[in-house]
């Protein structure tokens, strides 16, 4: 069983040592945490062990450790492997508290749920990434000034919320409370779109001799997270279809009603306009602090859901009910 924790340097068990879980172990320890992981590739846990890394190889071991310290668990692996790894949890580390960094927060939830953890587990997803994947592709500046997703759904316990947000704050990002299905709705227009419209235009291009010869600043861009591995583009998309689909079904019709134009000799006027006037918005848009919330006070999930969905952000912790001072 667990043992107790403090709230601000609970030792910190990454399960999974690739880009994401293998930066939140360099940063993490950098910020001064007891971190240690699991890494299935040999491989990938002989490059952490070389760069200094508490990596294994042995789940049961890293799961142990764990429950003996009262680490904070977290999941680094693909969606499709969260139910096996949550056995192993619920085998031999069930107390401790647990989070995850994957691009899904309800298919998360509910595997959680049906692993019996729920009570333990509060949702995670930093919004940082490159197109390269592995212990190599990792970086402890990774999460710096970057939204980290945490989220406020009714279970969550207000202690463990407070371990997380703890964690991505000393890992530099910024936390954006969110509830489960607001947090896939919107990461299906800013994610995993993106990555199948990227995947669409490289496969277009590629079926042109010249294209790539051509090729420059806009096509380089547009494609970046198409040299993401496949297999994590598939999870995160197949494993969010449900907000998937009817975002993709309006980029498909913007796109549509943009192609009846041009074949129709007419202008594009509204798409490029609607497009150009949206991205200004972007580069201007505003990140208040949220500083008022007391966690685990009476309705604190809505009050930071609320502040989250406006465009609020943690800069630092907020204090918890109960804590001192």
């Amino acid at each position: 069983m667990c043992q107790p924790w403090t709230v601000t340097k609970t030792p910190v068990c990454v399960v999974g040592l690739g880009l994401i879980g293998g930066s939140v172990m360099r940063a993490a320890t950098a910020a001064g945490r007891e971190v240690f992981g699991y890494n299935r590739s040999v491989d990938g846990v002989d490059a952490a062990r070389f760069d200094g890394f508490d990596a294994t190889g042995h789940l049961d071991e890293a799961l142990s450790r764990a429950a003996a310290t009262g680490a904070l668990i977290v999941l680094a692996v693909p969606v499709p492997a969260l139910p096996q790894m949550l056995g192993h949890i619920r085998e031999v580390a069930p107390d401790c508290p647990l989070t995850d960094v994957t691009s899904v927060k309800g298919a998360v939830r509910d595997a959680v749920r049906a692993a019996g953890l729920l009570e333990r587990f509060v949702g995670g997803h930093p919004m940082a990434g490159t197109a390269h994947s592995g212990w190599i592709a990792g970086s402890a500046d990774l999460f710096a000034g970057a939204p980290w997703v945490i989220s406020v759904d009714d279970h969550v316990d207000a202690a463990v919320w407070t371990q997380v947000m703890h964690l991505a704050l000393d890992c530099r990002a910024v936390v954006v409370p969110a509830r489960s299905d607001e947090h896939d709705a919107a990461a299906a227009t800013i994610s995993h779109l993106p990555h199948l419209l990227a995947e669409a235009l490289a496969a277009t291009a590629g079926e042109v001799p010249l294209a790539f010869a051509l090729a420059a600043g806009s096509f380089r861009d547009g494609t970046r997270v198409a040299a993401t591995a496949p297999d994590l583009v598939r999870a995160m998309c197949e494993a969010n279809a449900a907000q998937l689909v009817p975002v993709l079904e309006h980029a498909m019709l913007l796109l549509g009603e943009a192609r009846d134009q041009l074949a129709a000799g007419q202008p594009v006027s509204a798409l490029v306009e609607a497009g150009h006037a949206a991205r200004i918005r972007y580069e201007g848009y505003s990140r208040p602090e949220i500083i008022a919330t007391v966690v685990g006070a009476e309705g604190w999930r809505d009050e930071l859901a609320a502040a989250g969905r406006a465009g609020g952000v943690i800069r630092s912790a907020l204090p918890t009910r109960g804590s001192p001072g």
